[in-house]
């Protein structure tokens, strides 16, 4: 089915979507029906508004979808929301809480402090800045909006791409309670429950919570080479996270959560809302597959080599006359040879070496032909390559350790009939840790662990109201946002030979004002005006390091023997201790000759203006047609994943902004006594200075890629055909290639993370069973999207191809609605795709996270 559709095909199934309503409509305007559309009640634009009557393109997703599709993280709404990629976990990112998110083309696929997301994700009005831990758990969630387009006007921050809007559910005004236990797959257990407590005739309370498990899919196996013997490997012998944990499988789960809210209501005219969440994950790393390993063969000697892989390759199987060949060194009156290179990995510490070791590992020359065979080494290449993409020769780190909690205070307050004040306080902390093996073999290869710590503070205020006889909704805000933390990257490339040690410190501090007015001329015509002015100033120090002086070793410089002789004032030429080296290397900070970043802050302050324009019709009170322009803008900020020592006027530029100006126009539709659904839309974006990932070296570097043109369409359609029958369908186009890249920028025609067709269909049967038997649901969804790539520089082997998903539920539940029980099928068709994945060609490996197989479920839940 990969050929699922070719140019005439698609053409013609969006003409079916669009005229099937239109012949549907004169068939049931006959008669009054007794079933209908739910109405779904959105906050896009911070009113209570029918999404309907809200001119933008919002696929908003109701509890009972949640639960009916198994819907139980973030990621999951993919499938359902056309021109929209929701992923768990970014490339290297350890962890599937990480939340990858592109609408329309326009995202972020990082976890990097330094970067900030291109779809803003909040939960009952809280921005979520971090990525890391975005993709939550949704238990007790009323609903969810996906916003599509730029939504800096209300949402801020950001939100260049579109929004997620999370929303919980409020208490209700009786005691009851609510439970589910879902078990599966893979040892899966799930439990989740909400119990209601009215404490008082004016204050109602609820608290929920929720636990998962399952063991992961990608089984780690023990490597036995009978032709090459035993050998020896490094352990974890460097510098990585405190967490150290490895794994039997990739890709667990071990999750839980805590939710409470507590609602007063002292006054018709006041309503005070404290809510508060915690969050908890010990598991498995993200699983990871081994895909190639690109030139690995060792080279005869020299300085030189295709990358890390090769020199690691080189430096086991070389004799001690080879390596040992001297070749001209950048600093007479030294000479370099892969002796220095293959010796002892690690720097001793000392007080110019504040990050060094305080034990340095064993040499790696000649390792295998030394005659001694119990120091032999595995060279890396191929043969750790798997035939079966869930089983890998990875043995190093595999976890992810996550603790994240956050409290809110929201006050709505009636100043009188027309007008309200509403105002969101909110203070959140995010501490994170990961660690992942990606090399696919027991060697220390490339392996990674992060340490991630950060919190936020956020205040709001909204002016809400009526005027002009009730023609003019506005709302007008202002906004603070501060939040500061820190991020490591500890990363160890082919046996140490390259030891990044990467501790970063950042701070973000934000204002804003903002307003939104729609005016409705006549009872067709409405226009509506709005715009955000942000103030925003970033902070930032580097300090990242290589704890083996790679740099040195490669120009002849022997850092192990000068590193402890003091330095002198005599200037670096000729060269005498290692300060003088460092100045000639490169090196930035005199005090830490390792470390790659300039000393001292580094600051950047940012303005912008987001307008949004609009013009609405409503024919009638179930039609709407609009059309709209906005602006979304994405502040800039500094790379910090370097390989290399820079100066200051090499790090201070950082990099740019982003910046989109976004065309849309759009119908929403109710149809034959409200049992159709159709909404379209259609938009063009000018996307400037896209802000992308590409492999530098060893490195994935943060750069300005270049501008683009994006455009396309959206069909979102549901038809209730009886009391017991309905179908939803999406369909989603999307171009997204670049107009203008960057000179030195290696990237694809492509945009990752894009699909250019996705398609989804819902079909739903509940039958009443009739005399008091219940009733008996069924449901299956079926999505196609078209090929797209994981990564910039669009490699091949990141390919993401065509996918047919296709998921199952069945379920029976009583006339009385106290239980439930279910199960289900996911991924029916066993369909295996890449989730994301790198190509770290330096480093000497290409690697990606393939989805979950297969997998079937029982639930039992009730409510009280």
């Amino acid at each position: 089915m990969s050929t699922f559709m070719n140019s005439a095909s698609r053409l013609a199934l969006v003409g079916v979507l669009s005229s099937v309503p239109f012949i549907s409509a004169t068939a049931y305007a006959e008669e009054e029906t007794a079933f209908a559309l739910e109405e779904i009640v959105v906050t896009a634009q911070k009113r209570a508004q029918n999404v309907q009557d809200v001119p933008i393109a919002i696929s908003a997703v109701t509890e009972s979808m949640l639960r009916e599709r198994g819907i139980n993280d973030v990621s999951k709404l993919s499938n359902m929301t056309p021109n929209v990629t929701l992923d768990a976990g970014t490339p290297f990112s350890a962890s599937g809480n990480v939340l990858s998110a592109y609408v329309r083309g326009i995202g972020q696929n990082d976890f990097a402090f330094n970067l900030d997301p291109g779809v803003g994700v909040y939960v009952d009005g809280v921005y979520y800045a971090r990525t890391v831990g975005a993709n939550m758990d949704l238990g007790d969630v009323e609903r969810i909006e996906i916003l599509k387009g730029p939504q800096g006007t209300l949402f801020g921050r950001n939100t260049i791409g579109g929004a997620i809007s999370i929303v919980t559910r409020e208490p209700g005004d009786e005691f009851a309670a609510t439970g589910e236990m879902i078990t599966g797959s893979y040892n899966r257990l799930d439990v989740k429950g909400s119990v209601d407590m009215p404490l008082s005739d004016t204050i109602r309370s609820t608290v929920s919570f929720s636990k998962k498990s399952r063991d992961g899919y990608v089984e780690r196996m023990p490597y036995v080479d009978s032709s090459f013997g035993p050998y020896v490997t490094d352990g974890n012998q460097f510098r990585q996270a405190d967490k150290m944990e490895t794994s039997k499988t990739e890709g667990g789960e071990n999750v839980w959560s805590l939710r409470g809210k507590i609602v007063a209501e002292p006054s018709d005219r006041l309503k005070i809302t404290l809510a508060g969440d915690y969050n908890y994950e010990n598991q498995e790393g993200l699983a990871n597959t081994l895909l190639a390993v690109p030139n690995s063969t060792q080279l005869p000697f020299g300085p030189t080599a295709n990358n890390f892989t090769t020199i690691y390759n080189t430096c086991i199987n070389s004799t001690p006359a080879q390596l040992a060949a001297d070749i001209p060194a950048p600093f007479p009156p030294f000479t370099t040879n892969l002796a220095l290179v293959c010796g002892e990995r690690g720097v001793p510490a000392s007080a110019i070496n504040p990050l060094g070791r305080a034990n340095v590992t064993s040499s790696l020359a000649g390792v295998n032909v030394d005659a001694d065979p119990t120091n032999n080494r595995l060279p890396y290449d191929d043969r750790f390559i798997t035939d079966d993409i869930d089983k890998s020769y990875a043995s190093g780190v595999s976890f992810s350790w996550m603790e994240a909690w956050g409290s809110a205070l929201t006050l709505d307050y009636d100043i009188n009939d027309s007008m309200a004040l509403k105002s969101i306080t909110s203070y959140r902390e995010l501490h994170w840790q990961a660690g992942m093996d990606l090399d696919g073999s027991p060697l220390e290869i490339l392996e990674l662990s992060f340490e991630m710590n950060q919190w936020q503070f956020s205040q709001e205020f909204q002016l809400n109201g009526t005027a002009l006889d009730d023609k003019l909704d506005y709302v007008f805000g202002v906004y603070y946002f501060k939040e500061k933390g820190d991020l490591q990257d500890y990363v160890v490339f082919p046996a140490g030979l390259l030891q990044v040690d990467g501790f970063n410190l950042l701070e973000t501090e934000a204002m804003a004002a903002f307003a939104h007015l729609n005016y409705r001329i006549s009872d067709e015509f409405s226009i509506t005006l709005g715009g955000r002015y942000t103030d925003e100033s970033k902070k930032f120090q580097g300090f990242q390091s290589d704890l083996n002086g790679f740099n040195y070793k490669v120009g002849g410089v022997p850092i192990n023997a000068l590193i402890g002789i003091p330095c002198d004032d005599a200037g670096p030429v000729p060269p005498s201790d290692m300060c003088d080296f460092a100045t000639l290397v490169g090196y930035p900070d005199q005090d830490n000759v390792l470390r790659y970043h300039p000393p001292g802050e580094f600051t950047q302050d940012f303005t912008d203006f987001s307008p949004r324009v609009g013009v609405e019709y409503k024919p009638n009170e179930d039609m709407m047609v609009y059309a709209s322009y906005s602006k979304g803008f994405k502040t800039g900020s500094w790379t910090t994943r370097y390989s290399n020592p820079v100066t200051a006027e090499q790090a201070e530029p950082g990099f740019k902004p982003e910046t989109a100006d976004s065309f849309e126009i759009g119908l929403k539709s109710e149809l034959a006594d409200r049992t159709i659904l159709l909404n379209m839309a259609g938009f063009f974006t000018k996307y400037k200075n896209i802000q992308l990932n590409q492999q530098e070296g060893v490195s994935p570097t943060l750069r300005n890629a270049g501008d683009a043109e994006i455009y396309g369409f959206e069909v979102e359609s549901q038809f209730v055909l009886s009391a017991e029958f309905s179908v939803a369908a999406n369909l989603g186009y999307t171009h997204a290639k670049y107009t203008e890249i960057a000179p030195g920028v290696n990237a694809g025609n492509k945009l990752p993370k894009t699909p250019e067709w996705k398609f989804n269909i819902n079909p739903r049967y509940d039958h009443d069973l009739g005399n008091g038997k219940g009733f008996v649901m069924a449901s299956v969804d079926y999505t196609y999207s078209s090929t797209l790539f994981n990564d910039t520089e669009n490699t091949p082997l990141l390919e993401r191809g065509s996918v047919n998903m296709l998921n199952g539920f069945v379920s029976y539940r009583p006339d009385s609605e106290s239980w439930e029980v279910s199960a289900g099928v996911n991924n029916i068709l066993n369909e295996r795709y890449l989730v994301t994945g790198s190509a770290n060609l330096a480093s000497g490996q290409i690697y990606g996270t393939y989805n979950r197989p297969t997998e079937w479920f029982l639930k039992a839940s009730f409510k009280m």
